[in-house]
Order: structure tokens, then sequence, then C-alpha cells
């Protein structure tokens, strides 16, 4: 095979994935891999199929785009809305007023 990569390699790493997945989880892995092969075949040939309607059919010029009828307005609970003024807070405090002694009032 592949400078030196043949059966007892192959045969080793089928042994390391039946020892990392267990032999439970590997017909519902080889069911997931037989499932998505089929899907991705399907596909390409879905793909090949298409290109070969556009080469026959000619080119197509695809539809123009539809104009809306009215301008987009968002929902009113998305419109900003304006807020009350509110004057900001500040941390001074007024200065105490200075008390008369009693000596001086007399």
């Amino acid at each position: 095979m592949l400078n030196g990569f043949g059966w007892p390699h192959l045969l080793i790493i089928a042994v390391l994935i039946i020892i990392l997945f267990g032999a439970k989880r590997l017909p519902d892995a080889a069911r997931g891999l037989g499932k998505s092969m089929r899907i991705f075949r399907a596909e390409t040939q879905g793909m090949r199929q298409d290109e070969a309607a556009a080469g026959q059919g000619g080119a197509q010029q695809p539809a123009p785009p539809q104009q809306l009828s009215a301008p987009f307005a968002p929902p009113q609970s998305y419109a900003p809305q304006q807020q009350p003024y509110v004057a900001p807070v500040t941390d001074q405090v007024p200065a105490p007023q200075p008390q008369p002694q009693g000596d001086q009032q007399r």
C-alpha cells in the first residue's frame, strides 16, 4: 500500500477505534455515517443536474427584487422614548452658618 502502510496498520487502527468508542456505539456510528454519505451523494447529484439544466437552457436571468410598498418602521416598543428631565444630584452640602456665641449677644 502507501509506503509501508498495510493491513496490519489498518487492523491496529480498527482495534483502537473499538476500544475508544466501544462495540455498542459502532453500529449507530456506522448507520449515521451511511445516512450522511447518502445525503451527500444525493445533494451532489442534484447540483450536477442543476448545472446541466442551466447549461442546456441557456443563461436565465434571476427575477428582479421586489420593492416594499411602505418604508420599514420599527414597532413602537423599539422606538426611542423621551425620558423626563431630571436635574443632576450633587453631593455638595451647603456650608453651615456660624452660630453666635453667648458672650457676644449681651
